[in-house]
Formats: C-alpha cells, structure tokens, sequence
C-alpha cells in the first residue's frame, strides 16, 4: 500500500506525536480495488479524531481471513507484538472481519489477547460498539466473530452450488486448462468474445469459459501420444522420444512420464469436463470425493482423441493397477522378502504382483514403516529420513542467502516458492539436497541421489552430503537438462568426467558468487542461452558459460 494512506508523524501536531497507532488493512481478492484505501479513510478519520498518529502500516493484499498462514502482515504484526519491538500502543482496523474470518472464533480472541497482555489496545474503528472490555462489548465482539466464520461457511457452500451448476452446464470452473486446449470467453447471450490468453481471467459475472482445441501442432502430438501408447504402453518411453525430437512440454520444460500419464487419463480430450474431483473448503487441506459426486458434462468440448483410442488406453492402464487390501499388500511382500531374501524400492516397482511403492508409503506412511511390519530390516541405511528436516532447514537458509545476493547485484528475485526460485522472470533455480547412497557391492563405487521432480527446466543448486548423510561434504551446480528422469543419480567418477556438466563448489560463497555472475551475465545478454561448462572448460550443446571452475 502506498505512503499516501499513513498519517505521517510529520504532518501532525507536535503535542500528538507521542500517541502511536498501528493500523491493519486487509482484502480479500485482488479485485477489491478500492477496499484498502477505504479501510485506511475510516481508520485515518479515527485517528485524527482521537488525537492518535499511525506510525506503523499492516497489510495483506488479496488474502483470505479464514486463515492466518497466509497473511504476511497480521503474522508480523503478531510477531513484532510478542517480541517487544512495537513501538506503538494501539492497534487500528476497520471492523472484524478484517482482523479476520477465522473458524473458529477463540483463534481471532487469541490474536487480540496477546496484543492486549503486551500492553497494546486493539479498535475496530468501523464497528458501533466500544473495544473497551466490557460485558456488553465482549458480548457483541464474539457475535460479530461467530457471525463472521458463518459468513465464510454460507458463501463457501453458495459459491460450490452456483460453480457445480455452470460445471453441468458444459463451462470451465477453475483448474488447469490442458495441453493442446485454450479458454474461449463467451459473453450472457452465448457470443464469443476470443480466447482468453495465458494468465487473463474473466471481468463480468455474466461471462462464461469454455475450452476448445488449441494450437493444430498441440493437437498433432496429444493424438499421436495416444496412439504411440497403444503400442509402447510406456509414458516414459514417449517422453523420451518427444524430448529427443525437442519438443517442449506445455510447462515449458522437459516431458516427463507423469506428464504424458495426465495427458493419457483426461477425459477433455474426448469432449468430456469432470468436476468436483478434490474439494478444498474454508481453506482446509483437499478432499478426495467419492465418485458419484462428480459432475460430468459431455460433449461440451469438440473431441481430439476418438472414444475408441481413450478407452482402450484407460484399460491397459486400470489393468497396470493392482488394488488389494492391506493385509494382502503385506502378505504379497512377505512373499516376495522370503523368495528374493530382502527387499528394496526398485525390487518392489519391477515386481508385477505388488503395488507401487507410492501405493505402500500411502498406506503406511513409508517403506520403512512397511518394512517393520513384516519384520524385516532393511540393510541401506535409513538415517536419512531421521535428519531429512535439518537438511531441509539447511536448504531454506541457502535459498534466502542466494535470493539477497541476487537481488543485492541488480537481479529480479520472485518470492521463493517452496525449493525454486525465479530470477529475472524467466530464469529457473532448483534447490536439492544430493543424498549419499552407498554402492550395491565393494565393486560399485558410492553415489548422489538427487530428486529432480518438480523442478522447471533451467539449474540445480545441490548441498551434497557426506558418507551416511551425516555432514555436508559440498555444492555442486549442474542443468536440469541432463536427464528428463524423476531422479538423478551420480558417481564422484562420473562428476569428475564432466558428462553430467556437475560442478562442484568447496564452500558456499563460492556457489553463491559463481550463480549470481552467471544469472546477471545471462540477463545481460538475453540472446545467448546457458551451459555449464566441464572441468577442462568445454562447452556442450548450449551456447554460453558460468565461469571458470573453483580451485
């Protein structure tokens, strides 16, 4: 929120200076245009009104009351609170919902109560009654809260009925669009108003979405990928042939086989829309619902794949699946631990008569935990998992000290989102910790694991861990285009040859200068694509170079 909104100390009579207000705003959606400058107006009206300077500002843009996770500033408000760094004695906000919609109505009393155990007094500058803590006061404030929460869970249940009938009517309610689809926009009286382009969204309440075939090369490649299927039956095997034809995935980085596998099990391609899969109430985790509550619109979408082709896919995929009790999982695995004499993750994939190994860790919340139910002990060493949540810490401190150190030499940083950061809009890092796994016998030298799911195509910081993942042994640095697999495996022989494109860095602040100079570098000259160089200086197939290798 702009300066403009905050009664400066310098505007105000000297003899006021020493009463110090905070004041709290908040909207919920990026559409409230005008909400924020409201809320600064009544709670600028009562400042002055009651001899009060606003020295402090709060503010959470566009975000939900329901929760307080994701609202930055009421956290920091709290934090500042509780730590003893408020340098004011009132808290001003315009009314309760503000402070929030919170489900339950002891979360927003809680935040008021710590707030007033440090001595700060909270307003609703909005509100008709006085926060003055009496019983008529606190009789209506909890009313108001209750009222509040209510509010939330009535228009929640609106908004799901009103979307379920637009689903049924054949329109786009939210979710991803597809690969080889577009948006078209549509006004009240069904005429088209053009596509809508990546990232736009509709302004009207009366306009409505439907998809459409996209692009004709789009097209092209999601028939063809049905069609390869039925004769592959592999998604990775045709990942692996699009990416060597160097066709990029709608993602914008490399195919992979769980890319291929949506494709293959969309029903949008046959003109069907299915809604109401997952839902994700008041903000809560999502709930897969049972079938017979979807809502299905056929016909609403020209078909790009014929019903024939889908449905034979869907069978040799369903077919693939086994689905057993638990007790029968582990009496398989039982089964196959006494014909094999152990087992392991890759022993149970290319086992046809068990379950995935996903399958097992959702059932019983890891392999490890499998393991120990029949009885056996497994002779790789797990203690990883034990310190999996320092390493991760560790990860995270990485990422804020690269992000400052990029932003400090003159690049645009985006907030990190949870392992990766953007740089300069278009720039992709992924931060990765490389576990130590120890070789299969004497022969087979130890090597690095590194889980490359989820990472958009560009670079991999990776703090490479020591033998048993017990220390950090150092940093390497290398380009998600080695390989199009969900994990990346390497060998300290390997990474010294150079076919990977691993670098590897002594100490952090060597990493962190090296990337930042090759980021910069790379804004620079925009043209010019970026390669990790070999040890000897050799360039591959890209075009420019991060600089020279530490010592």
């Amino acid at each position: 929120m702009g300066k403009e909104l905050i009664v400066h100390e310098a505007h105000l009579p000297k003899a006021l200076l020493g009463v110090r207000a905070a004041q709290y705003v908040r909207m919920s959606t990026d559409r409230q245009q005008y909400s924020i400058q409201n809320q600064a107006a009544v709670i600028g009206a009562y400042a002055l009104a009651h001899n009060l300077a606003i020295v402090r500002n709060y503010s959470d843009e566009g975000e939900s009351g329901l929760r307080i996770e994701n609202r930055a500033g009421l956290t920091q408000l709290i934090e500042d609170v509780s730590a003893g760094k408020a340098d004011f004695a009132w808290i001003l906000v315009y009314d309760v919902t503000r402070w929030g919609r919170f489900q339950d109505s002891d979360e927003s009393a809680h935040y008021e109560f710590i707030c007033k155990r440090a001595g700060i007094k909270v307003v609703y500058c909005a509100e008709q009654f006085e926060n003055d803590g009496s019983m008529l006061s606190n009789i209506v404030k909890n009313l108001k809260r209750v009222m509040a929460a209510e509010y939330s869970r009535e228009l929640s249940a609106k908004v799901h009925a009103g979307a379920c009938r637009f689903a049924r009517q054949g329109f786009l309610v939210g979710g991803k669009v597809g690969y080889a689809l577009e948006r078209e926009l549509f006004d009240k009286n069904m005429q088209s108003k053009g596509i809508l382009e990546k990232g736009a969204h509709k302004y009207l309440v009366t306009d409505h979405v439907r998809l459409r075939p996209g692009k004709a090369n789009e097209v092209a490649i999601v028939k063809w990928i049905f069609q390869r299927f039925l004769t592959l039956k592999s998604e990775r095997a045709i990942a692996r042939e699009l990416n060597r034809h160097g066709i990029p995935a709608y993602d914008g980085g490399r195919w992979r086989g769980s890319l291929i596998s949506a494709i293959l099990k969309n029903e949008k391609y046959i003109g069907t829309i299915v809604y109401n899969r997952t839902s994700r109430k008041l903000g809560g985790d999502p709930v897969d619902n049972p079938s017979e509550s979807w809502i299905r619109s056929e016909g609403c979408i020209e078909a790009i794949v014929d019903r024939d082709s889908f449905f034979k896919v869907k069978k040799i995929i369903e077919e693939r699946r086994v689905c057993l009790p638990e007790e029968e999982m582990l009496l398989r695995l039982r089964k196959v631990l006494l014909r094999e004499g152990r087992i392991n993750q890759r022993l149970i994939t290319e086992t046809k008569e068990l379950p995935s190994p996903k399958s097992y860790m959702k059932h019983f919340g890891s392999l490890r935990n499998t393991y120990k139910l029949i009885g056996y002990v497994s002779l790789h060493k797990a203690d990883y998992l034990d310190t999996r949540p320092k390493w991760l810490e560790l990860l995270r401190g990485l990422i804020l000290r690269v992000a400052r150190k990029l932003a400090s030499d003159g690049a645009r940083v985006s907030e990190p989102a949870g392992y990766n950061l953007v740089v300069n809009g278009n720039e992709n890092i992924g931060f990765r910790i490389a576990r130590w796994a120890p070789g299969r016998d004497r022969v087979h030298c130890p090597y690095w694991v590194i889980q490359r799911r989820h990472l958009a195509t560009g670079l991999i910081v990776a703090v490479r861990l020591a033998e048993n993942n017990s220390s950090v042994l150092d940093y390497v640095l290398l380009p998600t285009s080695v390989t199009d697999r969900n994990v990346l495996r390497f060998s300290e022989i390997g990474r010294a040859r150079g076919t990977l494109g691993v670098r590897r860095f002594a100490s952090e602040g060597t990493l962190i200068r090296t990337l930042s100079r090759c980021v910069v570098n790379s804004s620079r000259s925009s043209s010019a694509k970026r390669v990790l160089p070999s040890k000897r200086g050799k360039t591959g197939s890209s075009k420019s170079k991060i600089g020279p290798a530490p010592r």
